[in-house]
């Protein structure tokens, strides 16, 4: 009798086909409309093949206007009250939104300085773990001196940057496949 032979791997869920159970009570809604600066992050989700993801969840976290979160890691003493979460599952057709502000700069442990960002979680059928990423925002001068940014491949950093919109901002996400949007280790 030769080797056993490995059985191929499958993966089986995890399933957002109902994602009520998961969203957050604030849902997208970081601000409201009527807040001084809000504007709308849009964005498409997508597969290896380009098709939409139907029933995915995409997570931002991300700072105040001055840069702030209100975190114990933020080493500065005034909290900025400021949450900075919402939760979105994707519809048929994997899109998804989040109303929110700009976030300001943020500096980092090493002194340097990064620009704003907003930081995002997807979490997809077949994904067995979340895949975390950034947006950028279009036309922003201190993406050229952003450390994480900078250390991204020149040829692949437009994953990253958002397609300015009239209220707001695109980013759609491709989970694989030509195009793919960079993912970070966390």
């Amino acid at each position: 009798m030769g080797a056993p032979a490995t059985t191929p791997s499958q993966t089986v869920g995890p399933f957002f086909a109902l994602p009520q159970g998961m969203l957050w009570d604030d849902g997208p809604e970081l601000v409201p409309a009527d807040r001084e600066g809000a504007f709308v992050l849009r964005g498409v989700l997508r597969d290896g093949n380009g098709d939409p993801v139907p029933d995915g969840v995409i997570e931002i976290w991300q700072a105040d206007e001055q840069g702030r979160f209100d975190h114990p890691d933020d080493p500065r003493p005034e909290p900025s009250g400021w949450q900075g979460f919402g939760r979105c599952g994707t519809d048929p057709e994997g899109r998804f939104w989040f109303r929110t502000v700009k976030p300001g700069p943020l500096p980092t442990p090493a002194g340097q300085t990064e620009a704003p960002h907003i930081d995002v979680t997807v979490l997809a059928r077949g994904m067995l773990n979340r895949v975390v990423t950034r947006v950028y925002f279009p036309d922003e001068a201190a993406n050229d001196t952003d450390p994480v940014l900078s250390a991204v491949p020149a040829q692949r950093r437009d994953t990253l940057i958002g397609v300015a919109e009239a209220d707001g901002v695109r980013f759609d996400i491709r989970l694989q496949g030509d195009g793919e949007t960079v993912f970070f280790a966390v």
